[in-house]
């Protein structure tokens, strides 16, 4: 029992840490969170002159998505990244790799994984925090783009959960590139490569039912890969673009995915402390 506690107790004060850093420089902080915005403002005009060139009328569609419904997505598929990014990540575990500064985790008894996991999660709260009032001005602003409404309680239930479960995915996604630093110290090309389909093929830019509604094989090909959960999924969730019925479904098979990170960020770990060397320092 006292163990467990000592494990608590030094969680929390890495958390307390984690959170006091990111409070450091708060203007800085503030200011970048605020900047992030700017590209919605972008993204609002661009999808409304697309709708504008193919029809004036307000039905018009495209893969089912009216002009209301493609603008809501962006701003919904905005938030699903907010939680599922996780900026400098991958490069950091490598860096710690290359340089030997891993060598902290290995001479103390401190799991890096969930070091690493309770610093990001002090990150995004205070983001969270910081973020809260832009987030509902402009959601405020663009109320008149939802025009379904609020979903109901079982679909809201459902987008908080494939919420939290898209940032532990985007955490461990990341997390098992930047472990891959034990076999190759350089790891720029993998991290790029990831970075190009997550942002084409998560949805971040648009809904995947663009790219699966003529190509069987991409449908297939998009489905198959967990992508998708990190924007795509949650924003269909709220604007009940998934059926009710498939819902359970759908969130098991993110729930596999994501013990799949889980278990392999925890092999390539084991693994590539074994075969890592670290001299001096």
């Amino acid at each position: 029992m006292s163990a467990i506690r000592a494990r608590l107790m030094s969680g929390w004060t890495f958390f307390r840490i984690s959170l006091e850093e990111r409070l450091v420089y708060r203007g800085d902080f503030m200011l970048g969170t605020l900047m992030r915005f700017l590209p919605i403002v972008t993204q609002i005009f661009l999808w409304w002159a697309i709708f504008e060139s193919i029809s004036s009328s307000s039905k018009a569609t495209i893969a089912g998505y009216t002009r209301e419904d493609m603008i809501a997505y962006y701003l919904l598929a905005m938030v699903s990244r907010a939680f599922s990014s996780m900026p400098g990540l991958t490069g950091g575990i490598a860096l710690q790799i290359q340089t030997g500064e891993i060598k902290k985790f290995l001479i103390q008894p401190i799991d890096m994984l969930g070091c690493l996991l309770l610093q990001r999660t002090a990150h995004k709260l205070v983001y969270y925090v910081i973020a809260a009032i832009p987030f509902a001005l402009v959601f405020y602003l663009c109320r008149d783009f939802f025009t379904r409404g609020w979903p109901p309680m079982e679909v809201l239930v459902a987008f908080v959960l494939s919420l939290v479960m898209a940032f532990l995915m985007g955490f461990f996604i990341e997390a098992c590139i930047g472990l891959v630093g034990f076999w190759f110290l350089e790891i720029t090309s993998l991290a790029f490569v990831y970075m190009l389909l997550n942002f084409f093929l998560s949805g971040h830019m648009f809904p995947l039912d663009l790219l699966t509604t003529e190509s069987v094989d991409l449908r297939v090909f998009v489905e198959a890969i967990p992508l998708k959960y990190l924007a795509y999924f949650p924003a269909a969730i709220f604007l009940e673009k998934i059926p009710r019925d498939q819902l359970a479904v759908q969130l098991a098979i993110e729930a596999v995915w994501l013990l799949f990170f889980i278990l392999l960020s925890r092999i390539l770990w084991a693994r590539g402390v074994r075969r890592y060397s670290g001299f001096g320092g």
